[in-house]
């Protein structure tokens, strides 16, 4: 076995692997910090040039493409609050208040080392942790991701702000529109226009949502305030710092190695349920969303941590974890390799090689950070009044070359006055968000858990797993309503 690692080391340490990873990441974090423009997209772009590429390399390209792209997310995310991601949106909620109080260096290299941190343990899982996970994530069957799913959304009492009432409305607003086109079973639901049976993607909800609104406000209320350049202000973040939000990274990290290598979670369900799990769990978490470094550790610890898992059943089962391994599975296959047990008997060396590669494209996603942080950083000299046409057509852009939709630039624009909307009426758009990203995968599960059962609820209690989630749904809401009750409490005595 060592022989093969240590020939496997020599095979990867070669100028024109590191060159292939070198670009693959750099290309991922300037894809990923465009808004709409996605890591799949990234991915999916550069298959046909991996045809004529020798097996590992190409893989190493598009798996580089994958975690800078994770990355990138988190850099727009927090200078415009424009999540170039999915995954990036929890990133958002704390990193562009930190931007507005003239710490986005802090917050950008925050960033930075929760993902190269995340990303290097999430890879160290896959080496030692890749069979046994494999074999947890087959256990977990439809009843299993809905007490999962339900679990995830207690999330959004933590994100409700100062109103759980409010927070609720938000989230029920995110689920009744994340039911909009087809379901399982092939019903269409308000699909009023043709356009509408695809359902609504989540890229124009998700940037029409968090950028738009912020775009509308420049416009609308510089006459009230006027709006000055952010600035990089502290770009160092502290040792005190980045200690008190290790154990954070660390959590987010195991996080998100456990639930990527669940088929069908994906980093943004991972940042969000981390990100859920800080707050409830950190002593600063009364300042989560108003910019809090703990809260962009979580989200991006979790949401690369989630990357080189979703490479755990593709390896171990030939089981795609998400849309984008799908991708790398077809590469396997272009290459002559069928991902599977099998894999780890037939071509072991190619094995080692693409897990030290994934090792190697950590260290070098840490210096492509902090190139592209600078690069990126002069955003915030710019001034508001060019600074807002360009964000528009940013986003216009990205949501139109993703599908080359007319339809989702429409989605895009009327979600970004929805969002305006939930801003003058006080009511948080993360609950929101939430429940339109799980809200599909919970549906879907609960239709199937009670499809396998023949319409008995007790299917979704059948298994130790699903009374360990149960339980902590029910720990959770308990501790939640209680707090509101002494929050309801307080203020009457002050009021009084």
């Amino acid at each position: 076995m060592l022989n093969e690692i240590l020939s496997a080391l020599q095979a990867v340490a070669t100028l024109q692997n590191l060159l292939i990873m070198v670009a693959g990441i750099w290309g991922g974090v300037i894809v990923g910090a465009i808004p709409g423009m996605t890591g799949t997209m990234a991915v999916t772009l550069a298959l046909p040039f991996t045809f004529y590429m020798e097996p590992v390399p190409s893989i190493l390209l598009l798996v580089a493409l994958y975690k800078g792209s994770t990355y990138g997310g988190s850099v727009s995310a927090i200078l415009i609050k424009t999540p170039g991601t999915a995954s990036a949106a929890c990133t958002a909620l704390d990193g562009f208040p930190l931007a507005q109080q003239g710490k986005a260096g802090k917050a950008l290299n925050m960033a930075l080392y929760s993902s190269v941190i995340g990303d290097f343990l999430s890879n160290l899982s896959l080496i030692f942790f890749a069979a046994p996970l494999a074999v947890l994530a087959l256990r977990i069957g439809p009843p299993e991701f809905f007490m999962l799913m339900l679990f995830a959304l207690t999330t959004v009492a933590g994100v409700s702000g100062s109103s759980l009432l409010l927070g609720l409305v938000s989230a029920a607003l995110g689920l009744l529109l994340a039911t909009v086109g087809e379901d399982m079973y092939g019903s269409f639901r308000f699909a009023f226009t043709p356009d509408m049976q695809a359902g609504l993607s989540i890229a124009p909800v998700l940037i029409g949502l968090f950028a738009l609104p912020e775009l509308i406000k420049l416009v609308v209320m510089r006459a009230a305030k006027k709006e000055e350049a952010a600035t990089l202000g502290a770009q160092h973040v502290t040792r005190e710092e980045f200690m008190g939000s290790l154990k954070t990274i660390l959590k987010g990290s195991v996080i998100g190695s456990v639930l990527g290598a669940i088929p069908g979670i994906g980093p943004s369900s991972a940042a969000f349920f981390s990100y859920g799990e800080a707050q409830r769990s950190s002593k600063k978490g009364a300042n989560f969303g108003k910019g809090e470094l703990e809260g962009i550790a979580a989200s991006e610890s979790a949401n690369n941590g989630a990357c080189g898992a979703t490479m755990i059943p593709l390896l171990a089962l030939g089981v795609p974890g998400d849309v984008i391994t799908g991708v790398m599975l077809g590469a396997f296959m272009i290459q002559g390799l069928t991902p599977g047990p099998l894999l780890f008997q037939t071509n072991i060396h190619e094995v080692y090689m693409l897990l030290i590669g994934m090792l190697v494209s950590s260290v070098l996603l840490f210096f492509a950070g902090k190139i592209t942080m600078r690069m990126f950083a002069k955003v915030s000299h710019i001034p508001q009044t060019l600074l807002t046409p360009l964000v528009l057509l940013l986003c216009i852009f990205g949501i139109y070359s993703i599908a080359s939709s007319t339809f989702d630039v429409a989605v895009l624009l009327v979600m970004g006055l929805v969002g305006f909307g939930m801003f003058l009426l006080n009511i948080p758009a993360a609950p929101f968000l939430i429940a339109f990203i799980l809200g599909p995968m919970l549906e879907e599960n609960l239709r199937r858990a009670l499809a396998i059962s023949r319409g008995d609820p007790a299917v979704l209690l059948s298994s130790p797993i699903t009374w360990v989630f149960a339980a902590l749904i029910v720990f959770v809401v308990s501790v939640t309503v209680r707090r509101e009750f002494q929050k309801t409490k307080t203020e009457r005595r002050v009021a009084q």
